[in-house]
């Protein structure tokens, strides 16, 4: 932020102070114009109040002034004309704010209207390539401005995604949809490449619709965090954008539960700063509350829970700091000077703390440890090397161990989701293998726990009370169709598999199919399978036996199975190309080497003291 930002800033909260309306008189005539002899006086009171010159005084007070009349135009006429004036503000990585304009366009047109608009102004020839941010949302192209909330006089954030010189990876547009068409694949993917864990490395368990959004959801801030990492904060604040509307989705109670979404908030306010944009300052302000609320549910009041647990060097106090440097940096653009100091101060304090030597650090990387468990370690361990081996050990045999324990629980998991279609169907695997340790068996537990929406205390009533009910209304076990079980054999599927995908899904040809192809567990597996139906497509198959549940003859069942054994392998391939960039540590997220954080508390801090 610039010396000259620092004067618009204390400017404009003493002219809020003292409640001047600079498009009114003595300071602006309808019919004179400006009355530079008040701006004048005004400004010399400004500058002995601000110590500031008074000459640049009055160029912030001009300047003030006219976007003050501007807006009052914009007002006018949109009462008379219904036409709204946005105020948009295009921004990339190498040089924040590049282009400033004023775009007309009405209400009641949909978003792809004032793309166009834009992408007019800026002299773009595809549209598509304008993404408009609206007070922390992507403007939809297929949805009314007036139904996505956006007002006249509003200010945009417009991110052009169009390939250049600088831009090796081609247009920002056409890598955005590629890694939303890779996470749609992997996220649909049958055979479940993605699972969420917790830090302790438990499995987290949803129903679908839910799973499915925050996996999504996950699945972009992944590939934004590795953006951040490069410093592509275009890239980056897009996609954290898009898991937002993900994971509005979500159930609100269990986003509140967990640390993720306190995470995205946090990212997206970081990239606004990285960006050099303080136009969406409501936004971030609204965005760090959420994330504060959400520390203080999961680690208590003043983080006393976390430091209680992991002692005050535990690594989420970089992202504590990150918050307390955030807070003061809005709290700065507030011209509330006071408390950005403390916060500025806070995380000052915090930083010193979670310094790393630098020495010790290649010390540990020297020794074959990673560069970021080194330095998590050597944070957790307050820099004695000795324990940061021990925390790095402990910690990889903490995740062995959980991911060991919950094999029952993943393979219920698996099992379930190959039968529930929706959530009303879904059955917690955690919560099944809770009733059988107690005793009850599995498919009673899991039909009383569907029917309490798995409410463990209620199902338990229901299975000590209703048993018998219970055991009536569970659906008798049909025996394989030997038709049908022909038909799999001949598609290659061992019998045993077979037998027990027709039992599973009481002889329905497609769903044992799926059960199938669920089952695979391997790309090689998957290539093999479509080899072979492959060469059964080519042989003749008339004496192939037809399904009797009218699912088509033997062709339509090899095309089938063709079709959804092909958009499993595309699904791996998407897989990889997500992963490429990743880094495979699940404690990526607290890896803060906390440079940049440096010098923006320094440029603060420095701020303030002007």
């Amino acid at each position: 932020m610039s010396h000259i930002d620092n004067i618009f800033n204390q400017v404009r909260a003493l002219l809020q102070s003292q409640s001047i309306k600079l498009w009114e008189e003595p300071y602006y005539s309808e019919g004179l114009g400006s009355i530079e002899a008040s701006i004048e006086l005004l400004a010399d009171e400004f500058s002995g109040k601000l110590g500031i010159d008074a000459s640049r005084c009055k160029c912030v007070i001009v300047e003030l002034q006219d976007n003050a009349l501007r807006k009052l135009a914009a007002r006018r006429e949109f009462n008379a004309t219904g036409l709204a004036t946005f105020k948009v503000r295009r921004i990339d990585n190498r040089n924040g704010t590049i282009n400033i304009m004023d775009i007309k366009c009405d209400l009641n047109e949909l978003g792809s209207a004032l793309q166009a608009a834009i992408a007019a102004k800026l002299q773009l020839s595809d549209a598509n390539h304008v993404k408009c941010i609206s007070a922390g949302r992507i403007v939809a192209p297929n949805v009314t401005l007036a139904a996505q909330q956006l007002k006249n006089n509003q200010q945009l954030l417009v991110i052009v995604g169009q390939g250049d010189s600088h831009n090796q990876n081609g247009a920002l547009h056409e890598r955005i949809n590629k890694i939303k068409a890779d996470v749609e694949a992997v996220v649909s993917s049958q055979n479940q490449l993605m699972e969420m864990e917790d830090q302790d490395g438990n499995p987290v368990f949803l129903p679908p619709n839910e799973n499915r959004a925050l996996l999504t959801g996950l699945g972009y801030c992944e590939k934004a965090r590795s953006a951040m990492h490069r410093e592509d904060y275009e890239e980056a604040l897009l996609l954290l954008l898009e898991a937002d509307e993900q994971f509005s989705a979500c159930n609100s109670k269990f986003l509140e539960s967990v640390d993720n979404y306190a995470l995205l908030n946090l990212d997206i306010v970081w990239c606004y700063l990285c960006l050099k944009n303080v136009s969406q300052l409501p936004d971030a302000d609204r965005r760090l509350s959420i994330c504060e609320r959400s520390f203080r549910r999961s680690y208590g009041e003043n983080y006393s829970r976390l430091y209680a647990l992991k002692g005050r060097g535990c690594p989420e106090r970089a992202l504590i700091m990150r918050l307390q440097l955030l807070q003061g940096v809005v709290l700065y653009h507030q011209n509330r000077r006071d408390a950005a100091y403390e916060r500025l101060e806070a995380a000052a304090a915090v930083l010193g703390e979670l310094k790393v030597n630098d020495e010790q650090l290649l010390l540990l990387v020297e020794m074959g440890f990673d560069v970021s468990d080194a330095r998590l370690a050597l944070r957790s361990s307050s820099g004695n090397v000795e324990r940061a081996v021990q925390f790095i050990q402990q910690r990889k045999q903490q995740l062995s161990d959980a991911r060991k324990q919950s094999q029952s629980e993943r393979a219920l998991h698996r099992r379930y989701a190959k039968q529930a279609t929706k959530d009303s169907d879904w059955v917690n695997p955690r919560s099944v293998c809770t009733l059988t340790e107690m005793g009850f068996e599995r498919r009673l537990a899991a039909e009383a726990l569907k029917r309490t929406d798995n409410d463990v205390q209620r199902a338990v009533e229901l299975l000590q009370t209703g048993s018998a009910e219970l055991r009536a209304n569970l659906p008798a076990v049909e025996s394989a169709d030997d038709v049908q079980l022909a038909a799999l054999l001949q598609l290659g599927f061992l019998e045993p598999a077979a037998r027990a995908a027709l039992e599973s899904t009481r002889n329905n040809l497609t769903q044992a199919t799926d059960f199938l192809l669920k089952a695979i567990q391997s790309e090689e597996e998957l290539l093999a399978t479509v080899e072979r139906v492959t060469k059964l497509a080519t042989m003749d198959i008339d004496g192939m036996a037809s399904t009797s549940q009218g699912a088509g003859p033997a062709p339509a069942l090899i095309d089938t199975v063709l079709q959804k054994a092909k958009a499993e392998i595309d699904a791996y391939q998407a897989y990889k190309r997500l992963h490429a960039d990743l880094s495979g540590n699940e404690q990526d997220y607290l890896d803060l080497p906390l440079l940049q954080e440096e010098q923006l508390l320094a440029e603060y801090r420095n701020l303030l003291e002007q």
